[in-house]
């Protein structure tokens, strides 16, 4: 990952995006830490960072340096040992309805689609909208507008067993978006994607930047062509950040 390498460190453990104007970032960890069987491991190790609102931050590190497990922290799906964690400035520890919190806030999108084999591709993401205030055939309007906007209008009723690599990625996409969230994580999302589709999902990453430019993207990963595709490249190490800098062609 030499050569994404453009800019000196800064010093371990510490980040900072460009200023907010007066407003409070998308996310902001203050020296967290993840600690298991007793604190022999600690996955992550007093991280601190912050991303601002409709910024594009890739991480990236050596596996096992805490890049997952930071995103988990971050969409609650696993509480820190210490430390603190706030989006749009609500301090997660004070969070109890963390479902809520999820599907109000949060887009996932993971390596490995995890869509529901079972279901279509439309079913899918209708599964994201149950529990908010849609009707049934809104979200089936709303699913089909999904996958039209990921370019997969006539394949509303395929199951992911019918469906490519790339084709499932995007269904999960579209499933991430489902609830306009203002966050958008990716763990790895190109980690499994032939080259072709590597590139359709990061054209439509592109285009999701473009057509949601309030919501923030927070992608984990080991490519250096997406990671080159962000705002910012975070890399970390041993659970700290070991550097940061502007992402080359970023504004």
């Amino acid at each position: 990952m030499s050569n994404i390498r453009t800019q000196p460190p800064r010093p371990a453990g510490q980040e900072q995006p460009p200023g907010e104007h007066g407003r409070p970032p998308a996310v902001e960890m203050n020296d967290v830490t993840k600690a298991y069987d007793g604190g022999l491991i600690k996955a992550l190790n007093g991280l601190s960072l912050r991303a601002g609102r409709g910024e594009s931050v890739a991480v990236t590190g050596p596996s096992g340096c805490g890049k997952s497990t930071m995103l988990h922290l971050i969409a609650a799906l696993d509480r820190p040992t210490s430390g603190t964690i706030r989006v749009s400035g609500a301090d997660l520890a004070k969070e109890e309805k963390l479902p809520g919190y999820r599907r109000r806030h949060i887009g996932l999108v993971f390596q490995l689609h995890n869509l529901l084999p079972q279901l279509t591709a439309v079913q899918n993401i209708e599964v994201a909208m149950f529990g908010t205030h849609l009707s049934r055939r809104q979200r089936r309007d709303r699913a089909r507008t999904l996958l039209a906007d990921v370019d997969l209008a006539g394949l509303e009723a395929r199951p992911p067993t019918k469906l490519s690599g790339g084709e499932r990625q995007r269904v999960a996409i579209a499933r991430a978006l489902a609830n306009e969230p203002e966050l958008l994580l990716a763990d790895e999302p190109t980690g499994s994607l032939d080259e072709r589709s590597v590139d359709l999902v990061l054209d439509l990453f592109a285009r999701l930047r473009a057509e949601r430019p309030g919501m923030t993207m927070i992608i984990v990963t080991h490519d250096v062509r997406v990671a080159g595709t962000a705002d910012r490249i975070i890399w970390l190490r041993d659970g700290r950040v070991d550097y940061a800098h502007r992402a080359a062609g970023s504004a």
